[in-house]
């Protein structure tokens, strides 16, 4: 009886630590508020924004998403999952692989900022940690008085 016990922990302890089964998922909602909040704090001190989105650890990474920012030139500004993603230049032109779509994921995020201020874009993206693409619903809210977007999404 001992031993099986000891294999149902150990099989239990190594399922939690091996998946993310068990990792709470963003609400659009939250996703819409940290968003808001990321905006305000750009839109106040730039630098200030921009350093707190970058945080690997930071208050807009929560749950299985977090918040990234760019400008409209394709520049990603801050991205905490994948910080490689603000040492190019511009990220318009680079085709998402997983679909049909003729526009890249980053000239989508940005037409949806200038032309309509905010909304919603579903592309492929990986999970943090994962490699493989999931279906991404992400909000993007340009930041008032600035060239400047914030997103986060909710994976489906």
């Amino acid at each position: 009886m001992k031993k099986l016990a000891i294999i149902t922990l150990a099989v239990v302890v190594g399922f939690c630590l091996s998946t993310n089964v068990f990792a709470e998922t963003a609400t659009k909602e939250e996703v819409i508020a940290k968003c808001k909040e990321a905006a305000e704090m750009v839109k106040a001190d730039k630098a200030a924004g921009i350093a707190e989105i970058a945080k690997k650890d930071g208050k807009f990474v929560w749950k299985d998403t977090y918040v990234f920012a760019m400008d409209f030139n394709g520049k990603m500004l801050a991205h905490p999952e994948k910080p490689a993603l603000t040492e190019k230049d511009t990220l318009f032109g680079i085709p998402d692989k997983n679909t049909e779509e003729p526009e890249s994921i980053f000239d989508e995020l940005v037409k949806v900022a200038k032309e309509k201020g905010e909304g919603w874009v579903d592309y492929m993206w990986p999970k943090p940690g994962e490699e493989a693409p999931a279906v991404k619903d992400t909000y993007i809210l340009k930041v008032q008085d600035a060239d400047v977007l914030v997103g986060a999404g909710v994976y489906k």
